[in-house]
Formats: C-alpha cells, structure tokens, sequence
C-alpha cells in the first residue's frame, strides 16, 4: 500500500509540474509555490483516506485456555459466549475466539499458553488455577481473565483480590466457608455420620487449600477426617479400597482440575463402594454423583465476558478488582440416592436448587 501510495504521488509530481510549465508558458505569470503545495496536500491527503478505507477493522482475538476437554467445559463455554453476545460480542463477527484445551493433562497447558501467546491475542481467558498459571508464566504483557480461579492470592496470581496487580484478574470461586457447608450437608443427609473420607490432591493448587480449611468445621461437627491423597487417575481405585478399609460413611472431593476432569470414574466408584458423596461442582451429579455445592461455573463464565468486555474498551486489568462467588448451586441426584440406598431428608431436598430423578 505505502509503495502504491509513493508512486502515486511521484506521478502527480510530475503531473502538476508539467502542467505548471504550460500554464508558465501560456500566461507568463508562474504558479505559486504556496498554491501548488495546498492542491498537493490535498491529494495526499485524499489518497490517506482512501488507503485507510481499504484497511479492515480489526477483529479482537480471545484465547480460551483449558485444562479440561471440549465436552467437560461445552456448558461453561457457551454461559461465556452467551455473556460476550449480551455485552454486543458476536463470535465470528466482531470477535474471534481461539480454544486450546489440555485434555485433562496439565503437562501440556505450557505449551498451549505460549501458542496463544505467539497468535498475539488480546486476551487469555483461564479457567482455573492450572491454566491461570500458565498463561502467567507466558505473558506478562497480554491480559489474563480467568473464570474460576481457587484462591488466586495464595497462589500468587494477584496481589489482592481489590487490586490485582500485574496483567491478571477475574474471579474466584474460593468462598471461606464453603468446604464447611458441604460437610454440614453430608451430616445432613447422613446424620449419623461419623467419618468422612477426604480426596484432595497435595500437589494441587486449590486442593491443599480446601483440605486445610475443612479441618475446623469436621472438628465443630464432631467428624474425623480419613485424607485419600491422589495424585494421578490410576489411583482412584486404591484411594476408595482405602477409604472401604478405613469404614468411611461418606466421601468429600476438594476442589481440583484432576478430580474435575474425572467426575464420571469418581462418581462409579462411589456409588459401587456405596459412598454418599459431595462435590463442588453440578456436573459431578450429572456424572452419576450425589450431591453438590458449590459456586455456579457457568454464572462466572458468564460475569468473565464483562471482564473481557472492559478490558478491550481499555480498562486495564490491574485496575478491575477479583469477585468472588455470587450464585451457588446445590444439586442433588435420587437416582444414585436409591442406587446406594440413601433416603434424602425432606427438608434437605427442599433446598435444592435442582434435582436430578
């Protein structure tokens, strides 16, 4: 364009010179300088104009980073592309969204970050902690948005939650008292109850966090805890051969991106070792589980678009706080009740807030 632009006018030049002599030649009064700058200005100008008419809008690009499989985050996606719709977002329209996934193999979130980072995105929207830090490791110039991030403080994602700091911001689904409750719930539904198998994952992020804080509200409840550490999917059979030895009444998953990326095989083996079993998220009573609570995923995949929405109007993500939880979930699943034999109190289904027959 800049060489058709320069060629352009070194033929107008010449043009205009030519037709200066003439005009010379003819009235024997020269052309001013001053003028013949004025019309050459002009055309200058006239031909930026067109140039810059000739240029397409640019289209802002998101990178969706995620630790899960298309099918596992099919829903929360779709609450996020319905929020960027509701903000005057239109996938393939005025924006375009480019979708890495792990496969459940955090191993690879490395790599996936740094492909949307050599894309040159506008913004890298995180779905939880694993990814969050990955996209933090490859950028620290393209703004990260993550959706459901475990306690992003203490983990080092932010500074605070009231300013972030940094490129990075979002929400958070962490909420103090949210591993006491699903214990409080388990009590409920089991009043008998006396001890409860724990799966969390030492290595994980969120997990260890989660296992620390439910150790008070078990201690207030009067419930011992029984810790099934799991690292890897080929030990789930071990941890729930454990946790029959061991006489558990019940099963409590903490949060984390391996137990999430395997709710269907959780879910079968709770229900064979005949375990009423509690999680945070819906999908896990989808998946064949018993109950859950927890945050609504999808309610803050949809809140993260108004992020993105901010951000490309120029707010800079230092300056946008991290919110925590607003709407929760409490799912219950009767038809893995009666696989196992449970009757769920009436006044525990009463809460719900959906229920799976």
């Amino acid at each position: 364009m800049l060489s058709r632009l320069t060629s352009t006018v070194g033929e107008y030049r010449h043009r205009m010179n030519f037709r200066l002599s003439i005009l010379d030649f003819r009235l024997g009064v020269p052309m001013s300088k001053k003028v013949f700058g004025l019309a050459l200005g002009a055309m200058l100008l006239a031909l930026s104009f067109s140039a810059d008419a000739q240029q397409p809008a640019k289209i802002p690009r998101i990178g969706l980073l995620s630790p899960f499989s298309p099918s596992a985050t099919a829903g929360w996606h779709q609450a996020f592309r319905q929020g960027l719709r509701d903000l005057g977002w239109v996938e393939g329209k005025n924006i375009s969204i480019e979708y890495r996934y792990a496969e459940g193999k955090s191993d690879r979130l490395p790599d996936l970050a740094a492909d949307l980072v050599r894309l040159k995105v506008d913004i890298i929207v995180a779905s939880v902690n694993t990814d969050a830090l990955a996209a933090k490791n490859a950028t620290r110039a393209i703004p990260i948005v993550v959706a459901s991030a475990g306690d992003p403080v203490a983990i080092g994602l932010v500074e605070s939650l009231a300013r972030p700091g940094g490129n990075i911001t979002g929400l958070s689904q962490i909420s103090p008292e949210l591993a006491g409750k699903r214990l409080e719930l388990l009590k409920e539904i089991v009043p008998k109850l006396s001890r409860v198998a724990v799966l969390w994952n030492p290595k994980g992020t969120t997990s260890p966090l989660a296992w620390k804080e439910i150790q008070l509200p078990a201690r207030e409840l009067g419930v011992q805890l029984h810790s099934l550490e799991v690292q890897s999917p080929n030990e789930f059979e071990k941890a729930f051969q454990e946790a029959t030895r061991a006489r558990a009444g019940a099963l409590a998953i903490m949060p984390d991106p391996l137990f999430a990326g395997n709710l269907k095989r959780i879910a079968e083996l709770a229900a064979k070792s005949r375990l009423p079993s509690i999680f945070h998220l819906s999908e896990f009573v989808e998946s064949g589980g018993l109950v859950a609570y927890g945050p609504d995923r999808s309610d803050q995949f949809r809140r993260a678009a108004t992020y993105v929405d901010k951000i490309l109007k120029g707010t800079k993500p230092a300056d946008l706080p991290v919110e925590q939880p607003m709407k929760f979930e409490f799912v219950i699943n009767l038809k893995t009740a009666k696989q196992i034999g449970l009757t769920i109190p009436p006044e525990v289904l009463f809460r719900a807030t959906k229920v799976i027959k």
